[in-house]
């Protein structure tokens, strides 16, 4: 069911922080207060090995005030509806906003026996305010609490996520201004292929985040579904309301399906998919600018601020941050491939397996976020050789205009490629390159060579003449960037 509501970026939730300065998470002493909210069923205590094994508290805590932002807004919905008073949900909301102040300040006891950060509050708003705190969960389960809790999380998160994508793609567009003209080679097989220039590989990159970019809109979408009123599996026989809980949370959808919504983490499979191929790309454009940094290839010199020196051998600059960004995709890739094995064989419903989707998305963000930034630092910084792709892009990467020099006056092209290609054996074996080559050596391969072949043994003739769409040409890439332009990028 579609539900009224502001999109999730544009909701009220603060920044979440990793609670530097929080006090560990501590083993329980004895039997703990918050023993009581789960164990009437039981007459013994759990094993503190088993409370310590299956604590999600020492990693689910950053989902703080996620929790209670959705406690506020659950607390408020059970005074509309008459299942608390008014005072009860004043008296709740204010203790919720003390913890929430207790956690950010660092000064919140969290206890292993708490098991997670949802029954870390519970527990301490009821010692807080008694008998009033213990109402809270009224036509509520953890499973559809948690739920909540990653969407309000992810949504906010994903925006991050794609504002730092725009950072990326803005000093891509930047760089790319200065260059249009700036010729290098373009490679098949990593051999050189045809001229084109340092702009228009920029904006290869560019398209492939503009790619990613909406992937992860599709994902905050799927993600912008509000489950809370699920319960633990068939919702409740209470009489709630939640379209009012969705509509104080930001939320476009609400959750159709009560056992679906608790053990749905298809929105966590989105976003790590999509954050999986926005790692691969990463991953594609550091090789590249390590390539380009080698004395082989000699296109650029890293910054002095983004390169480490050996231990042993004084003269080195190596490129330790951009094979950091290369190595990390694994890292999130495999978070990506871990939690499709926590889903693979899940019976319907919430299993406790499912625990192990916040570490996944967590780590993935942590370790997506700062590649971003620093990689829309690095491409600035770099200084590029033009000389050396220059020279790069000419010789034999100029093959191709010869072909399609013939084609355009009527020579097949087989023929013209086959003709082309028996020149640059002959070159190669006499130790010559294209732009050494006479014209009475090419009429004698085809009389349609004229004079004016000459002109076009040349890079920077080579790419003013890839004028079609997509292309390589100065006043294409120039276009591009104006389109760029319109919809924001520079």
């Amino acid at each position: 069911m579609k539900e009224s509501g502001n999109h999730g970026r544009g909701t009220t939730i603060r920044p979440v922080k990793s609670l530097p300065s929080s006090p560990p998470v501590r083993a329980p002493r004895g039997k703990q207060a918050n023993s009581n909210l789960l164990r009437g069923r039981f007459k013994n205590p759990r094993l503190p090995e088993v409370e310590a094994f299956s604590a999600s508290l020492p990693f689910d805590r950053r989902l703080y005030r996620h929790d209670i932002q959705g406690s506020v807004a659950h607390a408020r919905m059970l005074a509309s509806v008459g299942l608390l008073t008014p005072d009860e949900a004043n008296e709740i909301e204010l203790g919720l906003k003390e913890i929430e102040r207790e956690i950010g300040s660092g000064r919140f006891r969290f206890h292993l026996s708490d098991e997670d950060i949802h029954l870390a509050i519970e527990r301490r708003l009821t010692e807080k305010i008694g008998a009033a705190g213990a109402k809270l969960h009224t036509a509520r389960s953890r499973n559809d609490q948690v739920a909540l809790d990653l969407r309000l999380y992810l949504r906010e998160e994903i925006g991050a996520l794609l504002d730092l994508i725009q950072a990326l793609v803005q000093s891509l567009a930047a760089v790319a201004a200065d260059h249009v003209e700036t010729v290098m080679p373009g490679y098949t097989h990593l051999q050189r292929a045809q001229p084109l220039s340092l702009a228009h590989h920029l904006l290869a990159y560019i398209d492939m985040l503009e790619r990613d970019r909406e992937r992860f809109e599709q994902a905050l979408a799927r993600t912008d579904v509000m489950p809370l009123g699920a319960g633990a599996v068939a919702a409740t026989t209470l009489r709630i309301d939640r379209r009012s809980v969705a509509q104080a949370l930001g939320f476009r959808q609400i959750a159709s399906n009560s056992l679906d919504a608790v053990g749905d983490r298809d929105f966590a499979l989105d976003f790590l998919s999509a954050a999986a191929i926005l790692a691969i790309h990463l991953s594609r454009m550091a090789e590249e600018i390590i390539l380009w940094a080698t004395a082989e290839f000699g296109f650029i010199e890293l910054p002095d601020e983004f390169s480490t020196g050996s231990s042993m051998m004084p003269q080195k600059k190596n490129p330790d941050l951009l094979e950091l960004v290369r190595g990390k995709s694994g890292r999130v890739t495999g978070n990506l491939v871990s939690l499709l094995m926590v889903l693979k064989a899940l019976p319907l419903g919430y299993n406790s397996d499912l625990q192990e989707d916040k570490e996944r998305v967590f780590d993935t963000l942590d370790t997506l976020k700062p590649l971003l930034n620093l990689m829309a630092q690095l491409w600035p910084r770099l200084t590029f050789n033009p000389a050396a792709m220059s020279a790069a892009a000419g010789g034999f990467a100029l093959a191709t205009d010869l072909a399609e020099y013939l084609v355009a006056r009527g020579v097949p092209f087989r023929t013209a490629h086959e003709a082309i290609g028996r020149l640059i054996g002959d070159l190669t074996a006499a130790g010559r390159s294209l732009p050494d080559v006479e014209l009475g050596e090419l009429q004698e391969l085809s009389t349609a060579f004229q004079a004016d072949v000459l002109k076009i043994l040349n890079p920077a003739h080579s790419l003013n003449a890839r004028k079609v769409f997509g292309g390589p040409a100065p006043q294409t890439v120039r276009r591009r960037l104006r389109e760029l332009g319109r919809k924001g990028v520079s």
